[in-house]
């Protein structure tokens, strides 16, 4: 315990933590595809599974550059099922 991803009091203000919760069972690849995919858009500072809690996300993003909905939508367009659970 006492392990974390990143150190929230270095986000900056404008940066926000959703749950996305994902229904289908991916395997490692398809996490890792998934994961590599939403780094890859603009806005999205990080993403990562919940250890041990694969059907839920971590998403890290700058509200000044994109929305939640632009989040879900880049998982969904990932042929995911997904919705958004909300902020951290």
């Amino acid at each position: 315990m006492g392990d974390v991803a990143y150190d929230l009091h270095r986000s900056p203000a404008h940066n926000v933590e959703i749950i996305v919760h994902v229904d289908e069972t991916l395997g490692e690849s398809r996490r890792g595809d998934l994961v590599e995919a939403l780094e890859g858009i603009d806005g999205v500072m990080s993403a990562e599974f919940c250890p041990l809690r694969y059907h839920l996300m971590l998403i890290n993003y700058d509200r000044e550059a994109i929305s939640s909905q632009d989040v879900l939508v880049g998982v969904v367009s990932q042929n995911i099922h997904a919705e958004l659970i909300g902020p951290v």
